[in-house]
């Protein structure tokens, strides 16, 4: 019998098979590292910046019809709104994930595919938990920019 399997020279490929370059994985290792290196840094900032930011106005008051408004301030934060709460909430998960997911991927030298494949995963997770967020955070805000005129 006569086998199906051919030998030569050229690695195993026939004439007019053409060879697929990989990807350089140094390269790639680089970028993995630079892109979960910058989702801590601005998940972070995000949660910093809303979590101590607070507006202070003055809205006028009328107690009685035939005198004039008296001005009170009134200081809005953050946690007064469960939609800002969730934002804030979801980047700190983020921060958190792409902390140990930077650590996994520097500590991951040899490359194993199931580590990468469940860093992967969880990255689309903290993907949807920060679009679920910052949709949230969208709404509530239009509404106190362009406001509700049903309430």
């Amino acid at each position: 019998m006569e086998s199906h399997y051919k030998s030569s020279s050229n690695g195993g490929l026939e004439s007019g098979e053409k060879v697929v370059a990989m990807a350089n994985k140094r390269k790639m290792r680089g970028w993995d590292f630079v892109l979960r290196f910058l989702a801590l840094g601005l998940s972070l900032a995000a949660a910093v910046v809303l979590g101590v930011n607070k507006e202070t106005t003055t809205v006028p008051v009328s107690l009685v019809p035939g005198m004039p408004p008296v001005n009170v301030p009134v200081t809005a934060k953050w946690h007064y709104l469960s939609a800002f709460v969730f934002f804030v909430v979801a980047n700190a998960i983020a921060c958190v994930h792409a902390a140990i997911s930077l650590v996994l991927t520097l500590a991951n030298g040899s490359g194993k595919k199931g580590i990468s494949m469940v860093i992967i995963f969880f990255d689309l997770v903290i993907v949807a938990l920060l679009f679920s967020g910052v949709g949230a955070a969208l709404a509530i805000g239009l509404m106190g920019y362009k406001g509700n005129s049903h309430v």
